[in-house]
């Protein structure tokens, strides 16, 4: 059987598979400066010890304090494991499970972006069975008995959605990253803050906003079967974006606009565990892996040549979005509808800076790249199956920006 027909045949698969999957419901906590009630959320859930883990940057920069001292405002026991690079590691996962042990953690406290809370899912996990090799967490499915630890999560960045999806990533001791879902994953608070991205560099809000915008895109997109609130929590991420991420690139200290974001891609998390992702994430994951390119930008140049691609199939959702983003009319037949969504999503990108095609992107390359998109391309229900001819020509439309 060719590559096409399979991918074909179990195109809808992922999508019953990740209904099967236990997902997370928790409390969420909004406002600038709300980590402070951290200490309040876990006096609240019984926690008697509490393992706060963290990157380097974000505690170099103090922003863990707030979270120790409401914590000890509670009398709440606190240990804090900082060591979170941005491509975390076993060794960084092991140490990390040690400090939970040491500390007696009943309760895990996660500040950071996606690394830190990817590490601190497995974490999570791995503290239940302190024995058990960190290797065996990196499996497809990581099935955990019972439940993780509970997690509180703080994003500090708004783009992965990864304070809440099921999903985790960890290089293995090879070096090779491991993509896991964690089946009994327990988060039961998110805390969404705006303080935390206020400093944040103009390219990371921008293209953390536009991995958020993907997110939602894809969950409206995707083959999967969904309800009406997902549905419209999907939406409300892609207008949430498109509304706020222009005001940010005038006024950065823009405090509503930030908070916004933060749901937006609190929804963008939401549409991965429900609806998951499609072919903008197969091929940003593949060209970003093969030329160190930030995964925002990746999203960024991949996402209107596979919309293009998908121009036809989509139409009349392209067009209900359109509606609901503000960018078409009730009125606009289907095609029109969907032509002005294309337009005003083609200016954001272009108002983010992004450069008329992906220069890094060789000829060449494309072999290997196109193994690589139709491999990552069956973790997903996508609309379509595309032939490798349509991601020859999505990879060609990357690289000249047309």
């Amino acid at each position: 059987m060719g590559s096409y027909i399979f991918r074909r045949c179990i195109r809808r698969l992922p999508g019953a598979v990740i209904h099967a999957v236990p997902i997370p419901e928790p409390e969420v906590t909004v406002g600038f400066g709300s980590r402070e009630q951290i200490g309040p959320i876990c006096k609240a859930l019984g926690a008697k010890s509490v393992l706060l883990v963290t990157d380097k940057t974000l505690f170099s920069l103090g922003f863990h304090e707030k979270i120790v001292g409401s914590l000890k405002a509670e009398g709440v026991p606190c240990a804090v494991f900082s060591d979170i690079s941005t491509e975390p590691t076993t060794d960084i996962i092991r140490a990390g499970r040690q400090a939970a042990v040491d500390c007696k953690a009943d309760c895990i406290a996660a500040l950071g972006g996606g690394s830190v809370m990817d590490s601190s899912k497995i974490i999570a996990a791995g503290a239940k069975k302190p024995n058990k090799s960190v290797s065996r967490y990196l499996h497809k499915f990581d099935f955990i008995k019972g439940k993780t630890l509970p997690l509180i999560t703080v994003p500090s960045t708004a783009g992965t959605g990864a304070e809440y999806t099921v999903g985790a990533v960890v290089k293995n001791s090879k070096g090779v990253k491991n993509s896991t879902v964690v089946v009994g994953l327990d988060v039961r608070h998110v805390v969404l803050d705006s303080e935390l991205t206020v400093g944040a560099p103009q390219s990371v809000t921008v293209w953390c906003g536009i991995d958020a915008l993907s997110h939602g895109l894809e969950g409206v997109l995707s083959d999967v079967k969904y309800n009406e609130d997902d549905m419209k929590k999907s939406s409300a991420c892609v207008r949430l974006v498109m509304e706020n991420l222009p005001v940010l690139l005038n006024d950065p200290g823009n405090i509503d606009a930030r908070q916004k974001m933060a749901l937006a891609a609190f929804y963008g998390g939401n549409a991965i565990n429900k609806q998951l992702a499609g072919y903008i994430h197969a091929c940003a994951h593949s060209i970003g892996g093969l030329y160190h390119i930030p995964h925002g930008k990746a999203i960024a140049f991949c996402t209107m040549p596979v919309l293009d691609m998908l121009r036809d199939v989509c139409r009349e959702k392209l067009a209900a979005l359109s509606v609901y983003c503000g960018t078409a009319k009730d009125s606009d037949r289907a095609d029109i509808a969907a032509k002005k969504f294309f337009s005003a999503l083609k200016k954001l990108l272009d108002d983010c800076g992004l450069e008329k095609g992906c220069a890094a992107l060789k000829k060449e390359d494309y072999p290997k790249l196109l193994k690589m998109i139709n491999a990552d391309s069956i973790n997903y229900s996508p609309p379509k199956t595309f032939k490798n001819s349509e991601v020859i020509g999505i990879l060609d439309h990357i690289a000249k920006g047309e």
